[in-house]
């Protein structure tokens, strides 16, 4: 695994994974992930899997006022409890309500839409992102001067027929290229643009056939936003270190021009 780098163990790796390295040792850890695209897969599966158990298990990370009564008898359920449970299911319906609100146009219009349940998504976008965006020579694997390439290569692989790569020129990014990389386990697709600030965003495709809903949401990670929504049988993800606003509106011009 390390020949190339002795420095970087599988340790390392691991703890890169799971958010334990300092910010020296990750820098280091980033830089061999870019020069090891299968090894960048692979950190990225870990994060994926890592990702899919905290969301199982996210119920129990904080106590409950109900937890007592996971050893107590059914009789044993008080009024209290019932009113408690009625208030957390009004506080929801009023979050919901809240976010609807604040974001609701455009894309967030569209019939049907629906907070996402799957947190995998965006933290691969975010992984990719992480060891692609900064990479100077070989970000992607087809740079824009063979679009067309890209785009019928990448859509066979994803049994997308006539993918088409979005044109986000008019929001001001430019295509740089794209490449193949693992989601959830499948052929996936990333592409890259570039601002004539230099700042980079990526757009990812994935494709899940057991997924039949539609959904949006918008991720978090320090600097860098994702926002990300789930349409029938594929996965998109836009992700970059710019304003939530501008990434709203490229997400959007995404969503007109992907197939639906």
């Amino acid at each position: 695994m390390n020949e190339t780098n002795p420095s970087v163990t599988e340790a390392d790796l691991h703890a890169y994974a799971d958010g334990q390295l300092a910010k020296a040792a990750r820098t280091r850890v980033e830089a061999y992930l870019a020069d090891n695209p299968e090894e960048a897969a692979m950190v990225a599966e870990w994060q994926a899997q890592s990702s899919g158990i905290r969301s199982l298990f996210s119920g129990y990370e904080k106590a409950k006022d109900t937890d007592p009564l996971l050893v107590a008898p059914a009789r044993a359920v008080s009024s209290g409890a019932r009113h408690w449970r009625t208030a957390a299911a009004a506080l929801l319906v009023f979050a919901l309500g809240a976010v609807s609100g604040h974001y609701g146009s455009g894309l967030l219009e569209t019939p049907g839409l629906q907070l996402a349940g799957s947190e995998t998504l965006p933290k691969q976008a975010e992984t990719a992102f992480t060891v692609y965006a900064a990479e100077v020579r070989h970000p992607v694997e087809v740079f824009a001067d063979e679009e067309a390439h890209l785009a019928t290569w990448l859509g066979k692989r994803l049994a997308i027929e006539n993918l088409k790569i979005p044109n986000l020129q008019p929001l001001g990014f430019k295509l740089v290229g794209g490449r193949l990389l693992p989601v959830d386990g499948r052929p996936g697709a990333m592409f890259m643009y570039e601002n004539q600030a230099g700042e980079r965003l990526t757009v990812m495709v994935g494709r899940n056939r057991e997924n039949r809903t539609t959904s949006f949401r918008f991720a978090s990670s320090g600097n860098l936003e994702t926002f990300y929504w789930i349409d029938g049988e594929l996965g998109y993800a836009v992700t970059g270190e710019i304003s939530r606003e501008t990434l709203r509106e490229v997400a959007e011009e995404c969503y007109r021009q992907f197939p639906s």
